[in-house]
Order: structure tokens, then C-alpha cells, then sequence
């Protein structure tokens, strides 16, 4: 059954990735990597990570998506351009992906991926747990990350109420 969920989802995310770089549409492209973010999400949810499940919906398949949409339709791209590139472009785009699969393949052939699954708690990934480790270990880091973002918003505002003076 899990083993069933993980193959759709894994295809899922494949076909809404590669939809994201080949549709003609801009929206269509947005929606599609949209589709690939729940995809993810669902991954994250059958390895018990149910925090970083919702983590990655609200934030990028929430605030990101909304912010591409936004961006998309403030540049106004009702005008349709044909792209043409040259032969030399053509011929130095081949190139530089073939040299990258090259390397990939190299990679994959010296290394060998043998996992070995570790002994986890019950919990393991859990909110609670997240919680625990959070505020416990890592309390300095979380709350510097949290001045850091009071500050950013601080300071969006007094950038804001300038322009409307």
C-alpha cells in the first residue's frame, strides 16, 4: 500500500517537473510546479515528517506560488515573443547539458548507494519531537532567526510608509 502511494507520488512529482519546464503557458508552468510542491509534501508525509509536510505547503506551494502569480501578471506577458536562438547558442546549450549528464554519470558509477536504515523512535519526525529539539537545543539560533525576521518586517514597513508621504 505505502509502496503503491510512493510510486504515484514519485511520478506525480517527475511529470508536474517536467511539465513546469516544457508548458508553453506561464500559468500553466506555475500550476504544474505547484502540483510537483503537494507532491513532496506527500513524500515528506510518508516518512512521518508532518511538520515539514505542511512547512512546504503553506510556504511554497502558499506564499511562493502567490508571489510567481503576482510577479507573472504585473510583467504583463500577454505578448507572445518567439524566441530564436542562434546555432552557436544551440550548439553551446548541448553541450554544456551533455557535459553535465557526463559528470552525473561519473558520480553515479563511483559511488556506490548502499543505505543502511537506522534505528528510529516512534516519533521520530513528529511536531512534538520537532518541538522538544527546537527549543530545548537549538533555542539561540531560533530566536536570533526570530529577531532577524521582526527586523526584516520592521523594516518593509518604514520602507512602505515612505512611499505614501
Amino acid at each position: 500500500m505505502i509502496r503503491d502511494i510512493f510510486i504515484f507520488l514519485s511520478v506525480l512529482a517527475l511529470f508536474s517537473a517536467v511539465m513546469t519546464v516544457f508548458a508553453r503557458n506561464l500559468v500553466h508552468s506555475i500550476l504544474y510546479l505547484i502540483l510537483c510542491f503537494f507532491a513532496i509534501a506527500g513524500h515528506y508525509l510518508l516518512l512521518n515528517a508532518e511538520f515539514l509536510a505542511i512547512v512546504n505547503i503553506i510556504v511554497y506551494g502558499g506564499a511562493i506560488m502567490v508571489l510567481f502569480l503576482f510577479a507573472v501578471m504585473l510583467l504583463n506577458l500577454n505578448k507572445t515573443k518567439q524566441i530564436t536562438l542562434s546555432r552557436i547558442n544551440l550548439f553551446a546549450a548541448v553541450i554544456s547539458g551533455g557535459t553535465l549528464l557526463l559528470v552525473f554519470v561519473a558520480a553515479i558509477k563511483k559511488n556506490s548507494f548502499t543505505v543502511t536504515p537506522a534505528a528510529l523512535s516512534s516519533d521520530f519526525g513528529s511536531v512534538k519531537m520537532l518541538g522538544k529539539i527546537l527549543f530545548n537545543e537549538y533555542i539561540l539560533p531560533f530566536e536570533i532567526s526570530s529577531i532577524l525576521f521582526l527586523s526584516a518586517m520592521i523594516g518593509s514597513i518604514i520602507l512602505v510608509k515612505k512611499e505614501h508621504r
